[in-house]
């Protein structure tokens, strides 16, 4: 039988018998893998939306009467838009197998008494893991020998302290969450060696049990989206008595199917803006373009949007306020030394090669003030104390030109009582600690002791010489004060979630702003606290440390309960859940973990919180502006709807058959309407939604913000997107438009003109309409003419002019167009007169505007 050497215990390991019995039991050491979304899924949720579902009707309706062609043209517009809404859908959340790539590939085991290198899949409940440093941890496993082991957790807990791990606990450490004794899946190794006894696996571990949280917080929709599908379900269940109403009537009178479906069909696509997802789509797409230029990454398109309706910002301190580098902000000595013999002294406590965060800050700052740590390095390193937790200290003993001296640095409190001082030095020294440590800062004390003659077994057996204390500090970001500031003007609440101590967290509080820094809540706190009591705790707490992801999760939640839309950001696995279940999960690109970024709306590439504050900013003029596109769509449907609308009902028995004076008057007036067809086809409504309307949403989201938009609060997560002022403003220019392209109509019938030539006189006022309609509404304040100029030297938007008149006139003068649209030419007269018309239509706002203007310079 042959035994593993190398460590105090010889060790076995399982068995190839005991390995095959425990996977049949526990399974391979791999995640849970969530369920995909078969393509057949996919599509018919894309599909059963209301306004696809009208569209096929619309399709339908065209095949059923033999109109093949209009019918294909419905389908092919339906399919363009399915696409883009499942080239979204593909991009479904991935987070666990984020978590299974960064799962280590491999593991050192010990089996049948032999150590061996296997796949960290093939480790099982009971194994013996071997770590040392620089590995990756692949399962749960309790410490059965440990040699200074050091381990990063940053993953889990965030921070990016090393930890210290022991075999044996204090009984208040067996109270807490993260155990000293034990190493967690997908944490690594920083320092020292262990043998660890693998007691979880696969979704059982630490770190699998936030891939279950990260399934049972499923993606909420977004206001924008909540909002857009109400007005479309609402639009869609008039359209659709609208339609039988049509139908009835026209069918009842006039007893033709055909024009009776048409009719209907015709008003119902006008009453809904079935337009919504190619407009919304494009909007969004295009400022997801432009926000990646400015280095927010956007993975799920509505965020664009709602980042600019947060009311609340919950920030992990770590690696998103901070620089997740440690940096020394202070030093103290004593008055024998000077700074550089300090920190001489820190460096040779060191590890020759830093891996702790601490010891890399203490050799910059060394190099910083010209000392050289190669030479410091050139003498004979004779012993060494490791860290330990115990002791929670470490030295090393130096050889040069012949002397023996110890270097020592680590806790003040067990440093100090190995030094030879007086009691009021220490009462001094101590005070100075305090000091440091309420500035937020970690304080390393170091001591020397000369001349040494024996190595002893223990540090404790020598007696030191006080040189100093360091403070270090994982400082704020640059920036991150002006951020908090634009934040606390824009009413943006930030909440810091952390599992730092709290007085760390309040000392960076206070240095970047944030507001009621002295109100603190932990993770033991919360989890002694009913639903309701934590309710009412968050409402003045915006500091919550020592969490772990348990708690970021409960505390998402119970903001949200308080009717808050949440963005979280984070960079470690611990804030994956929270990350997935905040209206917006913000990652940070740089530093953040493959997890968080999968579980995330939107990464942040240079992981900079100002950053966040540009996309809010951008966020609220998206949305600013998607309102004014909103409101364009419901003017222009307006003209359209009543149009498709009024001729049918002015072929009514009532008209036809006058009784009074008024009726005779009326019927004299619209007489050549009684017997002509429809002004407007379905295919001409469709044509307008589908070539006008997208283009012009381009000219809104190019329009800047309006000026202090970052002095606004946030609006409420129930704010209607037509509120009572848009719909009036809506309706007035809408039944203008109605009025000057319907007048148009019947004008040129009463003047003898052929039905087509009327019906594309008005249909080209409606499409020109669309143009002007744009710049017109881009400012509730400014002129026309300022939109023209701010805009002259935007190419873009020249195609975009170019294209909706060069539509125009495809319609008009291309044949195989004409016959898909169902006009003719047009003379010149007649098209510029048309255009004018179309003009004077919309721009008579613009002295409502000037009124505007008039009135706040009073």
């Amino acid at each position: 039988m042959t035994f593993f050497k190398g460590f105090k215990e010889d060790y076995f390991g399982l068995t190839d018998l005991e390995v095959k019995q425990y996977r049949e039991t526990y399974g391979k050491n791999e995640l849970l893998q969530k369920k995909k979304k078969t393509l057949l899924s996919r599509i018919l949720k894309i599909l059963t939306e209301p306004m696809f579902v009208l569209l096929f009707i619309a399709a339908f309706i065209y095949f059923f009467l033999g109109e093949p062609r209009d019918g294909s043209i419905m389908v092919i517009s339906v399919i363009f838009i399915c696409a883009i809404e499942f080239f979204q859908e593909w991009r479904t959340d991935r987070t666990l197998q984020a978590l299974k790539e960064l799962s280590s590939p491999k593991s050192t085991v010990i089996r049948n008494g032999k150590m061996m290198t296997i796949d960290s899949t093939e480790l099982t409940v009971n194994d013996l893991l071997v770590l040392k440093e620089g590995e990756k941890i692949a399962a749960d496993g309790i410490i059965v020998e440990n040699y200074g082991l050091g381990v990063n957790e940053s993953t889990l807990t965030g921070e990016s302290d090393v930890v210290w791990k022991k075999i044996d606990l204090k009984e208040d450490e067996t109270l807490e969450h993260w155990k000293k004794n034990i190493c967690y899946a997908g944490t690594s190794v920083t320092q020292g060696r262990a043998v660890v006894k693998v007691i979880h696996i696969g979704s059982e571990t630490e770190y699998g049990k936030i891939g279950k949280d990260i399934f049972s917080a499923e993606s909420m929709p977004t206001p924008l989206e909540k909002q857009t599908e109400k007005l479309v379900k609402y639009s869609a269940i008039a359209a659709f008595f609208m339609l039988l109403l049509i139908v009835l009537v026209n069918f009842y009178y006039m007893g033709s199917v055909t024009d009776s479906i048409l009719s209907g069909v015709t008003v119902a696509m006008a009453i809904i803006p079935e337009e919504f997802p190619v407009i919304l789509t494009v909007f969004l797409a295009m400022g997801a373009w432009r926000l990646a230029n400015k280095n927010s990454l956007i993975r799920r398109i509505p965020a664009v949007e709602t980042i600019g309706s947060i009311s609340l910002l919950c920030v992990d301190k770590t690696g998103t306020l901070t620089k997740n580098q440690m940096e020394v902000k202070e030093t103290y000595f004593d008055s024998e030394f000077n700074e550089t013999e300090l920190m001489t002294y820190a460096c040779l406590a060191s590890e020759t090669e830093a891996y702790d965060p601490m010891e890399k800050a203490i050799m910059i700052y060394s190099k910083s003030i010209r000392i050289n740590i190669d030479e410091l390095c050139t003498g004979c390193l004779l012993h060494e104390y490791p860290f330990s937790s115990e002791t929670r200290m470490m030295g090393n003993v130096w050889n040069k030109d012949n002397k023996k001296f110890i270097a020592l640095k680590g806790s003040f409190e067990n440093i100090i009582n190995l030094c030879d001082l007086k009691e009021s030095e220490k009462v001094n020294l101590e005070k100075k600690s305090i000091e440091m440590a309420k500035k937020g800062y970690r304080v390393i004390a170091v001591a020397k002791k000369m001349d040494v003659v024996n190595i002893n077994q223990h540090l404790n057996e020598y007696t030191f010489e006080f040189v100093g204390l360091i403070g270090l500090m994982d400082p704020p970001r640059e920036g991150v004060s002006k951020a908090m500031k634009i934040c606390n003007n824009a009413g943006i609440r930030v909440v810091m979630l952390t599992g730092d101590n709290g007085t760390t967290a309040k000392s960076i509080a206070k240095t970047i702003g944030l507001k009621n820094s002295e109100n603190v809540l932990t993770g033991n706190e919360i989890d002694s606290m009913g639903d309701e009591e934590l309710l009412e705790k968050i409402k003045v707490t915006n500091i919550f440390s020592r969490v772990i992801p348990k708690h970021k999760l409960r505390i998402i939640k119970a903001f949200k309960e308080l009717g808050e839309i949440v963005a979280m950001t984070g960079d470690g696995v611990n804030d994956a859940p929270a990350l997935k279940y905040a209206d917006i999960g913000v990652a940070m690109g740089k530093r953040g973990t493959e997890v968080a970024k999968e579980a995330s709306d939107m990464i942040l590439l240079d992981d900079n919180f100002e950053t966040i504050v540009e996309t809010i900013h951008d966020g609220r003029r998206i949305y600013d502006n998607i309102k004014k596109a909103i409101g364009y769509v419901f003017v222009i449907h307006i003209p359209v709807f009543l149009t498709a609308l009024f001729a049918p009902l002015l072929k009514l028995p009532l008209l036809q058959k006058p009784r009074t004076s008024f009726q005779q008057t009326y019927l004299a007036l619209f007489a050549p309407l009684l017997k002509l067809p429809l002004l407007l086809l379905p295919i001409n409504v469709v044509l307008m939604e589908f070539i006008i309307d997208p283009t012009c949403s381009i000219v809104f989201e190019r329009q800047p913000a309006e000026k202090n938009i970052m002095l606004r609060k946030p609006r409420m997560p129930n704010e209607p997107l037509l509120d009572y002022s848009l719909i009036f403003k809506a309706i007035i220019q809408g039944v203008t438009i109605f009025a000057f392209a319907f007048g148009s109509y019947v004008y040129l019938l009463y003047q003898g003109l052929e039905v087509n030539t009327a019906r594309t006189f008005a249909f080209v006022i409606l499409i020109a309409a669309n143009f002007f309609l744009v710049y017109v509404n881009q400012s509730e304040i400014e002129s026309v003419f300022s939109a023209f100029k701010k805009f002259k030297n935007d190419m873009l938007l020249w195609l975009v002019n170019i294209g909706i008149f060069g539509g125009i006139l495809i319609m008009l003068y291309v044949p195989s167009a004409t016959e898909i649209a169902k006009t003719v030419p047009l003379t010149e007269k007649q098209l510029i007169s048309a255009i004018l018309i179309s003009g004077v239509s919309t721009l008579w706002w613009e002295v409502i505007k000037l009124l505007k203007r008039i009135k706040m310079k009073k």
